[in-house]
């Protein structure tokens, strides 16, 4: 038994569909990955590959093996100037490639909770409510993946998307980390709780810190945008709210450092069972 007489997770099975939880279709999106392990973990993915930049003269072996896998799967491997690449690049950190991918497609709420329950496992997903700086998207990506969570939900509006910077900085995690983007954060949130899974929300004023709250059960952790927090509306759907300690002189952290402490206190507490 959790807090206030909540029943823990058992296997997730798929709720009776009906048309009010009904949610997007997934959609596509063409985007340049850029360095060597967003396009190395794309094509250990199998992600279709339509062409790929190579910086011209670079003698490098590891680059000319990315080349070369590329042609095996099917892209084309053009060689560029260097400089071409760098007036191409967005992140500024090419390192001598850059891919034009068939665009990864973004999934359903319900294609998340249906992984967690092909795993036999509580739901473990994140929330980022308007998170629109990319570099902190890519690292939330990251950390989810590393820690084993089901998934991630973004909004469609006022929100970084799977760009090539949130790639970059993924690391490749975005390849497989499942991403839902939905039209209205409160919905997603409402399918979730109808689902069984309790949403929690990061705080300074919450009652209870990150180490007095427990995450054993199903959940999906809110992250606020990096300057304003959780938007009002999404705070009031919060099951539960949490703060993390501060014991320094500056009261907050960015959005992806909250969210990686919160997540591996989550696998702490999971793994302790």
């Amino acid at each position: 038994m959790m807090e206030n007489g909540k029943k823990p997770f058992r296997n997730y099975k798929r709720p009776p569909v009906r048309a009010a939880e009904e949610l997007h279709a997934p959609e596509r999106e063409e985007s340049y990955l850029e360095g060597r392990n967003a396009v190395n973990e794309a094509l250990k993915a199998g992600r279709t590959l339509n062409k790929v930049f190579v910086a011209a003269g670079d003698t490098d072996m590891g680059l000319k093996r990315l080349a070369a896998q590329a042609r095996d799967v099917g892209a084309v491997v053009v060689e560029v100037d260097r400089r071409k690449l760098d007036s191409m690049s967005v992140t500024g950190a090419h390192q001598g490639i850059m891919a034009l991918a068939a665009v990864k497609d973004y999934c359903t709420v319900r294609d998340i909770l249906d992984y967690a329950g092909e795993k036999g496992e509580p739901p473990l997903i994140v929330i980022c409510d308007e998170v629109s700086d990319g570099h902190n998207l890519g690292a939330i990506i990251r950390t989810a993946e590393c820690v084993g969570a089901h998934g991630v939900i973004i909004p469609k509006r006022r929100s970084a998307s799977l760009t090539a910077v949130v790639s970059k900085t993924s690391a490749g995690a975005v390849e497989y980390m499942r991403v839902a983007r939905v039209p209205n954060l409160t919905a997603a949130i409402k399918e979730l709780q109808d689902a069984g899974v309790w949403i929690y929300g990061t705080a300074a004023e919450a009652d209870k810190s990150l180490y007095e709250t427990d995450l054993r059960g199903p959940m999906a952790l809110v992250i606020g945008s990096e300057g304003e927090g959780m938007r009002k509306l999404v705070a009031e759907s919060c099951d539960f709210t949490l703060s993390i300690p501060m014991k320094g002189h500056i009261s907050s952290l960015n959005a992806s450092a909250s969210a990686a402490i919160v997540l591996y206190e989550a696998v702490r507490q999971r793994e302790r069972q």
